[in-house]
């Protein structure tokens, strides 16, 4: 049976829905640069716009003026005043034409999946349904239309100028040299080093790339459950992702109207959205893994990949003669995809059916041109389990199933452990990279100590940061509700801002260019006691701003720690002077 209610979105959500929906950052407006090979291309960026250095020479005032920094922007068309998000319409379709112009698609009559199918023709579900639902495209008969196909024929699509130009900011400008242009992201994907989801059904999506090369990503996990949440929510929380930084979103609902909560996040996410499907599969089937089959499950891949779904984590690694690798493990399988389908693959005595039905997957996913996520389902669940049989046996498999993707042009990359303690992260960047053959890796954490939680956004960002150093090309957050409850709003923040601080230290590490850029400006604001500067220049300027007014300062000349008799900044302002 499947789960169905009848649901009435609150009066907050038609508030925020018939309201202008806006995202804002002090001291910045929203800038679009323009592309040279594709002249419709403008790329989106947040500039930080600074106040001028006052410098007093012989009792004179001089104003030094401080040159703007622009920052990778992930809010989409939410930051822009310009232009009005009506939620129940959804995100303006960016790459609609970019998709349309390189032909090779057909727009379906109707939507193909069963289920998908039952869902719209159920009016009791009239009231909670987005109602400007575009009938999906797919790739016509014996055609390719994946970026990886493109990049493999030598094209540059407008998707991979456009993402070269969001890598790089304005280093150009700046002087800043960089490999990262239009051809170079071209080879990386062709290559297999990095990914750009972008299903064809999701055109509100701002283009992106995955890969060791470029900077470290960070993925967010919302969802709703069978005990809490609801559709108005869980957009709320996409929203609130973007604004701090999320590069991509999934959606891991597993409670009511999981169809219906995805459609509206999609129309109204500007960044990739991702999903499990095994999840909704089960839920198809009353929570009974047992019951699970490869009929049900395709069918919702079809359903997911026709409303635009960018990437699908999938379990495929799970073989029938590792399962029992995990049986004297201290916290045996924590993952929710692999402990369906472990017990599936022992309950039937038979090969997974996603290990089965394999190359049928990629077949299904390259019509839409969704990229795999091969999911970890033997990942440990804590330290002690680290790096053993049962991890590195999965691994290998994936290392197969991954050359099955690429001869079939689907973009794939690979999800990595949870729990690694610091001895053991490079060990297991260096397996990944030698078996599953520089595809892009995405880790969750990992956590490097079991003993906190309530602080395991922390534990697992020391993991986060070294791991993205190493070549870990997207970090999943982990936010402080971690193994403890479903993540509200201010979980998000927290958890979206403490993985963009190890991602950027990665970036730093790494010397990624113009990395440092943000970093020295911030430095220079708070040398020259530019508080507003330091402040929005930060990756959380609204807790900045108000941790400096819970402490009832102002904006003097000196350090809210020393005070105006012991700031060290100002001794050192105070030695030039000294010094003449």
């Amino acid at each position: 049976m499947f789960l169905i209610t009848n649901f009435v979105f609150s009066k907050k959500w038609n508030d925020m829905a018939n309201q202008t929906t806006r995202i804002t950052y002090p001291g910045s407006e929203k800038v679009y640069m323009p592309g040279q090979i594709f002249k419709d291309i403008k790329v989106g960026m947040r500039k930080v716009n600074l106040t001028p250095t006052v410098i007093v020479e012989n009792g004179e005032k001089k104003y030094e003026q401080n040159q703007p920094v622009y920052i990778y922007d992930t809010s989409g068309v939410f930051s822009d005043p310009d232009v009005v998000v009506d939620l129940k319409k959804g995100l303006p379709r960016l790459r609609e034409k970019w998709i349309l112009d390189r032909g090779g698609v057909e727009q379906l009559s109707e939507i193909s999946s069963d289920y998908g199918k039952m869902r719209l023709n159920d009016h009791t579900l009239d009231n909670l349904r987005f109602e400007h639902i575009t009938l999906p495209l797919r790739a016509k008969k014996g055609s390719e239309i994946s970026q990886m196909y493109y990049a493999k024929k030598g094209i540059i699509t407008p998707e991979m100028e456009y993402v070269a130009i969001r890598e790089n900011m304005n280093c150009a400008q700046l002087g800043i040299e960089t490999v990262i242009t239009p051809e170079f992201v071209r080879q990386e994907i062709a290559a297999g080093r990095a990914v750009l989801p972008a299903n064809i059904n999701h055109p509100e999506a701002e283009p992106m790339i995955i890969g060791k090369n470029f900077l470290v990503k960070i993925n967010t996990n919302i969802g709703n459950s069978a005990t809490s949440s609801s559709i108005d929510e869980e957009v709320e929380k996409a929203i609130w992702s973007c604004k701090w930084g999320g590069d991509t979103l999934m959606d891991l609902s597993t409670g009511a109207n999981i169809h219906e909560t995805r459609e509206w996040i999609i129309r109204n996410c500007p960044v990739p959205v991702g999903t499990v499907p095994i999840y909704q599969a089960l839920e198809k089937v009353g929570g009974d893994a047992d019951k699970l089959t490869w009929e049900i499950y395709k069918d919702t891949l079809i359903e997911q990949c026709e409303q635009g779904v960018d990437y699908f984590t999938i379990h495929a690694g799970i073989r029938l003669q590792n399962v029992h690798l995990a049986d004297n493990r201290l916290c045996g399988i924590v993952s929710r995809g692999g402990s369906i389908m472990s017990r599936w693959c022992l309950v039937h005595n038979k090969e997974s059916f996603l290990y089965e039905h394999f190359d049928d997957i990629c077949d299904i996913l390259a019509q839409y041109d969704v990229a795999i996520s091969l999911g970890d389902g033997l990942r440990p669940g804590c330290t002690a389990d680290a790096c053993d049989a049962a991890q590195y046996a999965e691994l290998d498999t994936m290392g197969e199933l991954v050359e099955h993707c690429w001869q079939r042009n689907v973009q794939a990359f690979i999800e990595g452990p949870g729990h690694v303690p610091m001895h053991r992260i490079k060990e297991n960047v260096e397996r990944q990279v030698e078996k599953c053959h520089n595809a892009p890796f995405y880790t969750l954490g990992p956590l490097v100590t079991d003993i906190a939680p309530g602080y395991d956004h922390i534990t697992s960002a020391i993991g986060a940061a070294q791991i993205g150093w190493f070549g870990t090309a997207m970090l999943c957050y982990v936010t402080p509700k971690e193994h403890l409850g479903l993540p509200d709003k201010e979980d998000v923040r927290n958890g979206v801002v403490t993985y963009k601080v190890a991602a950027h230290a990665a970036d730093l590490a790494k010397n990624h260019p113009g990395a440092a850029i943000r970093d020295n400006a911030l430095s220079k604001a708070r040398y020259d006691f530019r508080w507003k500067d330091q402040f929005n220049l930060s990756l959380d300027p609204e807790r900045a701003l108000a941790y400096f007014k819970a402490g009832g300062h102002e904006d003097g000349e000196y350090c809210t720690m020393c005070g105006p008799n012991f700031c060290a900044a100002k001794i050192s302002h105070s030695l030039k002077d000294c010094s003449k």
